[in-house]
């Protein structure tokens, strides 16, 4: 009998869209999620000793845009290489080799820290986290504690990826904007785009870009000298 794997909780964070999101968790620390557990998982008694634990792994879904539509399309949908946007979006590798949403089976995997746990609410348990790289409403299908005693590796190769060659984007945002941002999410938006949210291959300092952060939309464009300056928050 084949086993139907079905999500345990979701998660709540500032992103209403894929654009903006950083692409490794951790990468931005300020950014703050909260785990809420289906109906059905919502017993306090399952996180218990999960405080001891500083950080934890999320096994999730990329239920959005191209990769849940091929995941729907079936196996027989599935290629064997990608293009990291990253990797300047032309340059093609194993997917994997890659940590690429175009998967067969769509999974992703995060390491977030916690920042609490909340045994009672009118939602039943709820964990509170930072760095996660995750959608708002994003299916989490597993939980895990992270052991730094096993699972952190120094001396690990690197890999192809470039993305820790890149510089971050120095980042202005006008105070008069800045006003408008929810209060405390100025860093964190900082943070995001200093990340350079745009592909690889996109390198026009006159295209303007924007994605909804915090309940806001947020246009910026990236100058020739790499500042990312907002231009509107709405």
């Amino acid at each position: 009998m084949e086993h139907v794997i079905r999500p345990i909780a979701h998660i709540r964070t500032e992103f209403a869209s894929k654009f903006g999101i950083p692409r490794q968790s951790g990468l931005v620390p300020e950014l703050e999620g909260t785990i809420v557990f289906e109906p059905e998982y919502r017993n306090p008694d399952a996180l218990r000793g999960l405080e001891t634990y500083t950080h934890i792994w999320l096994i999730w879904h990329f239920s959005e845009g191209f990769a849940s539509a091929k995941q729907e399309a079936g196996a027989a949908s599935w290629s064997p290489t990608v293009r990291p946007p990253k990797l300047d979006g032309n340059t093609r590798v194993g997917v994997f080799a890659s940590r690429s949403p175009n998967r067969p089976n769509s999974l992703g995997l995060s390491v977030v820290r916690m920042t609490g746990i909340e045994p009672e609410s009118p939602e039943g348990p709820l964990i509170h986290v930072a760095g996660a790289d995750l959608m708002d409403g994003t299916p989490i299908f597993d939980i895990k504690p992270y052991m730094p005693f096993t699972e952190s590796i120094p001396d690990a190769g690197r890999g192809i990826g470039r993305f820790r060659d890149l510089k971050p984007l120095d980042v202005t945002i006008p105070e008069d904007l800045v006003k408008k941002l929810p209060e405390g999410k100025t860093e964190a938006l900082k943070r995001v785009l200093s990340m350079d949210p745009r592909p690889g291959y996109q390198d026009d300092p006159k295209r303007v870009y924007g994605f909804p952060f915090a309940g806001v939309e947020v246009k910026f464009r990236v100058t020739e000298d790499r500042r990312a300056v907002v231009i509107s928050i709405e």
